[in-house]
């Protein structure tokens, strides 16, 4: 089961693409949207970042931070935002495999890989809305920004 709307959002630290701490926490004050995604280099979450990548301006507009995770080495993930030239945190839920993907109840145990969760934490931290997807399902990044606009 995920995370509850209306829930406070489990906090974590993980490390970015750069091998830069990022915790939730840090974050206090400002919406942040949660994308978790199976991984990298993959056809459906290529195509989910880039969308993200190229609508990240919205958000900023909107003051949100984006985050996205997955179970990838922070070696592979620095690998492909070099190439993809992501203008957001591409965060290692490496080790312990999974942990924060467990925690918002996104892991799928079987594959061993975070599945299609997002959701929208509030300034305060609390999850304000959620998604949860199919594995070859791409989420709607329109439905992102029109949850953060009625937040804000």
């Amino acid at each position: 089961m995920t995370v509850p709307v209306g829930a406070p959002a489990p906090d974590f630290a993980l490390q970015d693409q750069y091998g830069q701490d990022v915790s939730l926490a840090a974050l206090r004050g400002r919406p942040v949207l949660l994308v978790f995604y199976p991984l990298a280099f993959s056809g459906v979450c290529s195509s989910e970042l880039a969308e993200l990548s190229g609508r990240h301006p919205e958000f900023t507009a909107l003051g949100a931070e984006v985050l996205a995770v997955s179970v990838d080495s922070v070696f592979a993930l620095r690998t492909w935002s070099d190439r993809e030239g992501f203008p957001f945190a591409l965060l290692s839920d490496f080790w312990p495999h999974g942990g924060v993907a467990e925690a918002y109840g996104v892991l799928d145990p079987g594959r061993g890989t975070a599945r299609r969760g997002t959701f929208l934490i509030d300034a305060g931290g609390v999850v304000r809305w959620s998604v949860l997807t199919g594995a070859s399902e791409p989420r709607d990044v329109g439905e992102y920004l029109k949850r953060l606009s009625e937040l804000v």
